[in-house]
């Protein structure tokens, strides 16, 4: 089961008790990198969403533009997973990843959107947004 954690004192409850499986969002807009070390600082990393029903279940509870752990920043082109795993199944927007007037769009955002398996975009990774983190 996956539960979403928002409240400070909740996170913390999670940091100290939760097994694997809990998804929180960072509580400061922060780069893709500085995401994902907020992450890691928090025994987490940014999330993977390697399954419809994941992607879905995230998808709805996001109102924001917000990072997962996808990017292509070391071979572009070739998306891989905060894990070193390769994208299997992508849930991109409608002409994404565009890597948009080659803007360096390495790092991938989840957007809200009713079209929740159509809401991955290439962004550079320097934009600030908060990441989902995944224990």
């Amino acid at each position: 089961m996956l539960i979403f954690m928002f409240h400070v004192h909740s996170f913390i409850k999670c940091i100290l008790l939760c097994g694997s499986g809990w998804l929180f969002m960072s509580s400061e807009l922060k780069s893709w990198s500085d995401s994902r070390q907020y992450c890691r600082d928090h025994g987490a990393d940014l999330v993977i969403i390697n399954t419809e029903e994941k992607q879905r279940h995230i998808s709805s509870f996001i109102k924001e533009r917000v990072w997962i752990g996808l990017s292509d920043r070391e071979n572009e082109g070739i998306m891989k997973w905060v894990d070193n795993s390769p994208l299997k199944q992508g849930f991109w927007a409608r002409g994404q990843p565009d890597n948009y007037q080659e803007r360096n769009e390495d790092c991938i955002e989840l957007m809200p959107s009713d079209a929740v398996l159509e809401n991955w975009d290439d962004r550079p990774c320097l934009e600030n947004k908060r990441g989902i983190c995944e224990k």
